[in-house]
């Protein structure tokens, strides 16, 4: 399906997406929506004409688990909610732990990247099996950017995609700024990532803003797009012509005609960086990708994978590419050791346990900085009361909150979370501050059994009532 130019509807732009013009379609977040009904703004677009793509943030279709029922079901339901002709998501991980490791469930709040292991890419192509079954649309999954990178990786960044192309047919949302991210943090060639992934099947392409601070590129959506981000469009636009492109924005929004001068930048680029006469076969014209059902010309044929350093089990050998029955479930085992591994990571990003064996020290703390700085900001948003009652110490405060709690819910949750935390350690120090943190925190905790800290936390109000 052809989309075109487009844009990341975000309700904070909601009047400035509408006005711009030559907008073709729009993507929402997924989680964003009600499952029942839509914003008026969506409504307006939709009627004339724009086409709306729901785009899926938390599902970790590369976690250990398999896909949980009631969110493919949600994703379903924004999708036909929306009239959709395709949803998307993304090749990460955003939670670990629970019953795979006996251990407790711990949420990232951010996507993690997956090892491109041959076990991940098991692990991962089911859970993309189980999603597409369902999902009323096709699936399209995007490449993330990383501050981090698995020791041991077996396959690159574009062998793996391939890979996961062959063997389930998914589509492919191909993040130009992610290939940028990855090149500057990890070393990794965006050229070659193109040369080696089937462009053929990508549904679209997205194009976002970032900022480099020491060295690390982070991919902030809240920057304009560089030159460098640019180039990788460039790139990506002289192997094919991507059925759409969209303009990524999340925070720090600008005017309209800052929007719209981003938006000319990019199509100014799909303009001049069209195939060369010499370049070999015409891959200007997007091919349709490997259906699952039916494979066409043989795809057994083994396909090579990266020298592996893993001492284990013997995976250089050359892996087939998926047959045409159902390969049946992943091996216990193969989910286990990807969920004993993803839970290790996760715990030293956000619990301060002991780093794995082999990553970057330097690098898990930036992004266990990271991740803490994004949990602050995130909750901030969606409950504004926080800052507004703790004032200039809400930072400093969430942040050493942050330090010894992971996160185990959504934002909303970690939220509460803080709000108890901060009551039962006797802060804030300002008695009407506590007072009205302590109402806050009770008006939205809901009935439930009353543990001890709910206890201590009625006790408080009750003594502050008196006072």
């Amino acid at each position: 399906m052809e989309l075109g130019i487009g844009i990341g509807w975000r309700p904070e732009i909601a009047a400035e997406v509408e006005s711009l013009s030559g907008i073709d379609w729009v993507e929402a977040v997924a989680e964003n929506l009600c499952a029942d009904h839509l914003p008026d703004s969506l409504v307006r677009l939709r009627e004339r004409g724009v086409t709306v793509v729901p785009h899926g943030v938390a599902l970790g279709l590369g976690g250990a688990d398999r896909p949980d029922p009631d969110r493919l079901a949600g994703l379903a339901a924004r999708a036909e909610l929306l009239g959709a002709p395709l949803v998307t998501e993304h090749i990460a991980f955003v939670r670990a732990g629970g019953p795979l490791t006996a251990s407790p469930k711990l949420e990232a709040g951010h996507l993690l990247p997956v090892p491109r292991t041959w076990d991940a890419l098991d692990v991962l192509c089911e859970n993309v099996r189980i999603a597409q079954d369902s999902l009323p649309v096709p699936l399209a999954l995007e490449n993330i950017a990383a501050l981090i990178t698995w020791p041991g990786e077996e396959l690159t960044e574009g062998q793996f995609l391939a890979e996961l192309v062959e063997r389930t047919g998914v589509r492919l949302l191909i993040d130009v700024a992610n290939l940028h991210t990855n090149h500057v943090n990890l070393g990794q060639d965006p050229a070659k990532a193109l040369d080696e992934l089937p462009v053929e099947a990508i549904a679209y392409v997205h194009v976002a803003g970032g900022v480099e601070k020491n060295g690390v590129w982070h991919d902030t959506h809240a920057h304009p797009v560089s030159e460098p981000v640019l180039e990788v469009l460039a790139e990506l636009r002289s192997r094919v012509d991507p059925p759409g492109v969209l303009l990524e924005r999340d925070d720090a929004f600008p005017p309209g005609a800052e929007l719209a001068g981003e938006l000319d930048a990019i199509r100014a680029t799909l303009r001049k960086a069209v195939p060369s006469a010499d370049a070999g076969p015409d891959r200007s014209a997007p091919r349709k990708a490997a259906p699952t059902a039916n494979p066409g010309p043989d795809r057994t044929a083994p396909r090579k994978a990266a020298p592996s350093t893993d001492p284990g089990p013997d995976r250089t050998a050359p892996r087939k590419a998926a047959p045409t029955a159902d390969p049946g479930p992943v091996p216990a085992g193969t989910r286990d050791r990807t969920a004993v591994a993803y839970t290790a990571l996760l715990s030293a990003l956000v619990a301060g346990t002991p780093a794995p064996e082999g990553f970057d020290h330097r690098r898990l703390r930036v992004q266990s900085r990271a991740l803490a700085a994004k949990r602050a900001d995130v909750v901030a948003k969606v409950a504004p009361e926080l800052p507004e009652i703790l004032g200039d110490g809400y930072r400093a405060a969430f942040l050493a909150y942050a330090g010894s709690r992971p996160m185990s819910g959504g934002y909303r949750r970690d939220a509460l979370d803080f709000a108890e935390h901060v009551l039962i350690a006797g802060g804030p120090a300002d008695p009407v501050a506590r007072r009205r943190l302590t109402y806050w925190w009770q008006d939205r905790s809901g009935a439930r059994p009353p543990r001890r800290t709910t206890r201590l936390v009625r006790a408080a109000r009750a003594v502050l009532v008196g006072k």
